[in-house]
């Protein structure tokens, strides 16, 4: 493929927004990492009697010859996918990055609904509540992932985990757990309740402090005898994450079991939302894993 103008470099380039990704239920993945991933999900998902994750990829010849195992996952018979070559100018007018990472796939959604993320009994989701921004949204998806999380929920009021920017931010990591998205945050807490879960909010002006509750997780796990604690930070746990300025609202810290504050030792005024959810997520991932 040659021709940026053609139609069908046009048709993938309209899933940039998001009235055209939700008609289609399908959005875009860009560069080696990403789609590598993207490949893996779709041979994984096929060969468990699932739906196809990929319908289309493109790719340039330099990018094909960098990375031969694009080819290799693509044309294994149970993917049954073809690469389409592309040049770069094709590439650059599907997607809206200013350098093209030299592939790209149109993937079909790859959400899933809550209650089959329940009915695996998960032990620790992480839940975004009004995350606007792509980037962050992505980050913290990611770090869910690093930590070995169940499942990661986006509320209805946060951004669409298909916007480029967020699909980009995930490197891949998109695929390797399920995802829920457009959740109600009053009825999500509710399930996630009556399933067994914990419900902590990630709140700088928290009532108990992440770092106590690691020592006395630590403390129990060497059968050493602790204060009664509140909460147990090795129980099954959903943490609320919230707004990148102003955090959780009111109502939003209301539905939590627990208020939780990550300490801040040194001068900085708080953390940011990734390294927030990083340092919450491995805490628990860790105590669990004692």
């Amino acid at each position: 493929m040659t021709n940026p103008r053609a139609d069908r470099v046009k048709d993938v380039a309209k899933l940039a927004g998001r009235p055209v990704r939700l008609k289609r239920r399908q959005f875009l993945v860009e560069g080696p990492q990403a789609v590598r991933e993207a490949l893996r999900a779709h041979r994984d998902c096929l060969l468990a009697g699932g739906t196809a994750v990929i319908a289309e990829i493109y790719a340039s010849l330099e990018c094909l010859k960098r990375y031969p195992e694009m080819l290799d996952l693509a044309e294994d018979p149970t993917s049954r996918l073809h690469i389409r070559v592309a040049s770069e100018l094709v590439l650059e007018a599907m997607t809206d990055t200013v350098s093209p990472q030299g592939i790209v796939a149109v993937c079909n959604y790859v959400d899933v609904p809550l209650h089959e993320v329940l009915a695996s009994r998960p032990k620790l989701i992480a839940v975004m509540c009004q995350v606007r921004d792509p980037g962050n949204a992505g980050t913290v998806l990611r770090a869910a992932d690093a930590a070995g999380a169940d499942a990661v929920i986006f509320t209805s009021s946060s951004v669409d985990v298909y916007n480029p920017k967020s699909v980009r931010s995930t490197v891949g990591s998109l695929f390797h757990l399920p995802v829920v998205v457009g959740a109600e945050v009053s009825a999500l807490v509710d399930q996630c309740k009556r399933a067994g879960l914990a419900v902590l909010a990630a709140d700088g002006y928290g009532h108990l402090n992440l770092d106590d509750l690691q020592d006395e997780s630590a403390a129990r796990s060497f059968e050493q005898e602790v204060p009664e604690s509140a909460l147990e930070l090795e129980s099954p746990t959903v943490w609320l994450f919230g707004n990148e300025a102003q955090g959780l609202s009111e109502d939003e810290l209301m539905l939590a079991d627990h208020r939780v504050a990550v300490p801040v030792y040194g001068s900085a005024e708080s953390l940011n939302l990734g390294t927030a959810a990083t340092v919450c997520l491995y805490a628990s991932a860790r105590a669990q894993r004692r």
